[in-house]
C-alpha cells in the first residue's frame, strides 16, 4: 500500500483514521490519497461509522468510504454543491441532502483531484456560513399510488395515517415507494396497514 504525504494541515491527524487504512484490504491506496487531499483543508479529521470523517466546527461536512466497486468521497450537504465537472451522485431516490463521488482508481482521483478540492471548499464554506438545506416537509411528498388507493378506500387507515407524526409517515412512504415493482409497492403497503392501524412507525416495536 502506498502512504502518501500529507501536506501541512491545520488540524492534528487521527491515529484512529490510520489504523483504518492499514486494515483495508482493497482501495486502502486510494482511501489514503483522498485523505491526502481532504486533510489539505480546513477540517477536522474523525473516525465515525469506522469511517474517515471530516468536520467543520463540529458539523459533519466530508466522509470517506468504500465500496464493492469503488472508493468514495461523500458531502452531507453536498446537495448545496456547485459541480461543474458532474462527479456528485444521489445516494439514493429519497436522499435529499447527501452526495457522492466515487472513483475506482489513483489516477481517476489524481485526475479529478482539482475538483474534489474545490467541492471540499465549497462544504467547509458552507458550514462556516451556516448554509442549510431546505428539506421537503411531509405533505411535499408524493403518496404511492399503491397506498394512496388504500387511504381512499379505508377512512380507518386514513384517520391513523394523518394522526402519525411526520417522520413516520415519511417512513412509509419511503419505504413503499423504494420498491422498483408495482406487486411489491402493493404489497408493501398492505403489509403497513396493521401497523399503521396501531399508530406505529415503519421500525417502531
Amino acid at each position: 500500500m502506498t502512504t502518501y504525504v500529507l501536506c501541512a494541515t491545520m488540524h492534528p491527524l487521527n491515529p484512529a483514521v490510520d489504523e483504518y487504512i492499514a486494515s483495508l484490504k482493497q482501495w486502502g491506496d486510494e482511501v489514503s490519497l483522498l485523505r491526502s487531499i481532504v486533510c489539505t483543508c480546513d477540517v477536522e479529521e474523525e473516525l465515525k461509522w469506522r469511517q474517515p470523517t471530516y468536520t467543520v466546527d463540529g458539523a459533519n461536512a466530508v466522509i470517506i468510504s468504500t465500496r464493492k466497486d469503488s472508493c468514495v468521497i461523500g458531502f452531507f450537504k453536498g446537495v448545496l454543491l456547485d459541480d461543474p465537472s458532474g462527479l456528485l451522485h444521489t445516494p439514493g431516490p429519497n436522499t435529499q441532502s447527501a452526495r457522492y463521488a466515487a472513483f475506482t482508481s489513483v489516477a481517476h482521483i489524481k485526475k479529478h483531484k482539482s475538483d474534489i478540492i474545490a467541492l471540499i471548499k465549497q462544504a467547509i464554506r458552507n458550514e462556516k456560513q451556516g448554509a442549510r438545506v431546505a428539506f421537503k416537509t411531509i405533505n411535499e411528498h408524493v403518496v404511492p399510488e399503491e397506498l394512496q388507493d388504500i387511504l381512499n378506500r379505508r377512512n380507518d387507515v386514513r384517520t391513523a395515517f394523518d394522526a402519525l407524526t411526520p417522520g413516520r409517515r415519511r417512513g412509509y412512504l419511503m419505504h413503499i415507494s423504494g420498491a422498483k415493482q408495482q406487486a411489491t409497492r402493493q404489497a408493501r403497503a398492505e403489509a403497513c396497514i396493521p401497523r399503521i392501524l396501531a399508530g406505529k412507525g415503519l421500525n417502531d416495536r
